[in-house]
């Protein structure tokens, strides 16, 4: 899929990449959920499908976070508050550890919760708020949402579909 250059390809390539993403993570059984079985986001580290999804909502939840802050008049807090992006590899794992004590149930509720409110944020914001200026540094703010959402399904439904295969 291109790189969404409108309001209406973002929103297209959220909703095509969330439904692809979902379609295999109804594929995972339930019971292997929390086995280390995807390569982590740390390197030499190893991961399960669930921690897979504390990433992904992580992610959305930082998108989030960052249109709140703005509209509160609040400094940027970018990647994350106490991360740069240097450290992004730690961030990952402090979504890991957010979300440890959820069930494949809840998280999967909770993704779906987290990429509902990214198609709201995205829904109320214009073609001209979204790609019309940069937004962070020299990335426009609907390149920002793309790289935290959509882009991140599509790679996350690949280590799923990858380790579907080996079973």
């Amino acid at each position: 899929m291109a790189v969404p250059a409108t309001k209406d390809e973002l929103l297209t390539a959220i909703r095509t990449e969330y439904a692809r993403l979902c379609a295999d993570l109804d594929r995972v059984p339930t019971d292997s959920a929390r086995e280390l079985v995807l390569p982590g986001h740390v390197k030499d580290t190893m991961m399960s499908p669930a921690d897979l999804l504390a990433y992904l909502i992580g992610w959305n939840e930082q998108v989030l976070t960052w249109h709140e802050r703005r509209a509160a008049g609040l400094p940027d807090e970018l990647p994350a508050a106490d991360f740069g992006w240097n450290d992004l590899g730690a961030l990952a794992q402090r979504f890991y550890r957010d979300h440890e004590g959820a069930s494949w149930a809840e998280l999967r509720a909770h993704l779906d919760d987290a990429e509902q409110r990214i198609e709201a944020l995205v829904l109320s914001r214009s073609d001209e708020e979204l790609y019309g200026a940069p937004w962070y540094r020299t990335w426009t703010m609907g390149r920002m949402i793309s790289l935290n959402t959509s882009s991140p399904y599509r790679n996350a439904r690949g280590r799923i579909r990858r380790w579907l295969r080996t079973r």
